[in-house]
């Protein structure tokens, strides 16, 4: 009899493998972050809702935005899909709700990877009114302790700065990474090799000295300048 019940309930465990998954999203959306070596990978599940909701219209995207209920690996993906597809399309008469949709979702979700998609997306909306205030918090949610939050930071800014030469936003940038780089400079002082957190912040700043001039190398760290 006990082999029977062993048996029907790895039956029930084996039938039931994508609800521990949602189960797990449920989780987060609480605001739980685990670090990177969890053992639900964040990427793989965040990847893979991306996928999933790829086709969806943007209706019903921002409709997943404004669900209080949603799992926080189901909406970063969903705010992802969005910006993908529909973000620098959005009319102008659409932008002001969309904004509220996404500023709403900001100050309630206690993800970090909720927060990077919807930094990241407000800056495609509207980047005059929005890229002081979402690129410099995006540059410090590359210090993330989870790998994944980091990575998704970059790739946001990567995104939004790849197609730029304004010297106004590559000014906020450079001063942002300055103060960090000033306030880790004896760390930085012992490191022979960059990191990939720190590789990528130095790959930004790439980007900002060669819209500002190398005359800015001057007010770097010497420790910053040995790593470049």
């Amino acid at each position: 009899m006990k082999l029977f019940k062993f048996f029907l309930i790895a039956v029930l465990l084996a039938g039931n493998q994508g609800y521990v998954f949602a189960a797990k999203d449920d989780a987060v959306s609480g605001g739980m972050d685990l670090g990177g070596d969890a053992i639900f990978d964040d990427k793989a599940l965040i990847d893979g809702y991306t996928e999933k909701f790829s086709g969806e219209s943007k209706d019903i995207l921002l409709a997943m935005v404004g669900d209080d209920s949603l799992g926080a690996y189901k909406m970063a993906a969903a705010v992802r899909v969005f910006t993908k597809k529909y973000a620098s399309e959005t009319l102008k008469a659409e932008k002001s709700i969309v904004i509220k949709i996404f500023l709403r979702r900001l100050n309630r979700s206690d993800s970090a990877f909720v927060q990077v998609e919807i930094m990241h997306a407000l800056v495609v909306l509207d980047r005059y009114q929005y890229f002081q205030s979402m690129v410099p918090a995006l540059i410090l949610k590359m210090d993330h302790y989870n790998r994944v939050v980091s990575a998704m930071a970059y790739e946001g800014l990567d995104d939004v700065l790849k197609a730029s030469d304004r010297p106004r936003e590559a000014r906020i940038v450079f001063n942002v990474l300055r103060k960090t780089f000033f306030l880790s400079r004896k760390r930085l002082g012992k490191v022979q090799k960059p990191n990939e957190q720190l590789q990528h912040k130095l790959d930004i700043l790439r980007w900002a000295i060669k819209i500002l001039g190398t005359q800015e190398l001057k007010n770097l760290p010497q420790e910053v300048i040995g790593l470049l």
